[in-house]
């Protein structure tokens, strides 16, 4: 395997206890290795992780679902990436802010709501759509948020006339026959998050308090899934399954591997992009708050899942963020080709 550092440092974040335990995959044209080490809960007591367990994606869900329900509205004519949100969500009275936009984390969306979490979902989703203001770094500056995805959530409920979570289940989660994936697990077959004061151990519900009020009308948190489905999702990705009613086509895929913004910034179409230096050959990635991400290069025919919950015992753990870049670091350094590339 040429990823050998990469899987050392994963392990490291095990063996340094920066994370209770860790489920990754390395994809290498039609190979796939796994492992599953560590623990799945420290406290209040020690228990060991199991292969198939649940973790919440936390913000993977943007990609592997709402993402996905976008690329196919736009590949079915239902919107364009130029299409004015106002147009479909009226309450939101902004008339600039496009698809691309919300798509690139260009919206500079801005604004406190006072009791957030104490709102119910009406009042949290009217909140969302009438108090934020668009500041003047729209389309010129990137501002990572979980509001515009929250948007495109809503928009694609308005197109189909269902619940958000709804529709990822059957339009993708199904298709994909990522059987385990869920929206609603049973908990104890899920890995624990934070252990809080106010929520206490939080397990097989949703860690993002958001999608807690919002529940299925929520694009931008909630699913769970095994290491085994998140697999599955990459290799759709790099064009690697062969289904009979894919989600989206193949070209639509190959379009993210492409900067979408204007200017240049270094976003695709939900997606986050990362470049080997040698060549500016691109990756596209994304990262979910619990600790886990996806980093996928379709050219090479390589990928990498890693799944943790690295906010087990406590949120307070800044220390993964950088092992997690180095550990990308270090697998682009590893991803040059062996052999004719695809």
């Amino acid at each position: 395997m040429q990823f050998e550092q990469t899987v050392q440092q994963i392990k490291t974040l095990v063996d340094e206890a920066i994370v209770p335990g860790v489920s990754y995959a390395i994809i290498e044209n039609q190979q796939v290795f796994t492992n599953v080490i560590g623990d799945a809960e420290l406290l209040p007591q020690k228990i060991p992780l199991e292969a198939d367990q649940l973790y919440d994606l936390a913000s993977l869900t943007k990609v592997i679902g709402t993402t996905t329900l976008i690329l196919r509205l736009l590949e079915k004519g239902r919107l364009s990436l130029w299409t004015k949100v106002h147009s479909i969500l009226p309450t939101f009275k902004d008339r600039r802010v496009t698809i691309l936009h919300l798509l690139t984390h260009t919206s500079d969306l801005r604004g406190y709501i006072a009791n957030r979490n104490q709102l119910s979902a009406a009042e949290l989703k009217k909140a969302l759509l009438t108090q934020l203001t668009v500041g003047p770094d729209l389309g010129t500056k990137i501002v990572y948020t979980d509001i515009g995805m929250l948007y495109l959530g809503w928009i694609i409920e308005t197109i189909y006339q269902k619940p958000v979570q709804d529709l990822i289940q059957e339009l993708v989660l199904t298709p994909l026959k990522m059987q385990a994936s869920t929206f609603y697990p049973q908990k104890e077959l899920a890995v624990p998050t934070e252990l809080t004061t106010d929520r206490g151990l939080i397990k097989g519900t949703v860690h993002d308090p958001k999608t807690m009020i919002l529940k299925n009308h929520s694009g931008a948190a909630g699913l769970f899934a095994p290491l085994k489905d998140v697999v599955r999702f990459a290799q759709f990705q790099l064009g690697q399954l062969k289904l009979e009613h894919p989600p989206v086509s193949q070209a639509s895929i190959k379009s993210l591997y492409h900067d979408w913004t204007p200017r240049h910034l270094g976003r695709s179409l939900g997606w986050d992009l990362r470049f080997n230096g040698q060549n500016q050959h691109a990756l596209i990635y994304h990262t979910g708050f619990t600790g886990t991400c996806i980093l996928l290069d379709r050219q090479r025919q390589t990928g990498m899942v890693i799944l943790s919950n690295r906010i087990h015992p406590t949120a307070d753990n800044h220390i993964f963020l950088d092992r997690r870049d180095a550990i990308v670091a270090q697998f682009i350094a590893e991803n040059q080709p062996q052999s004719k590339l695809h």
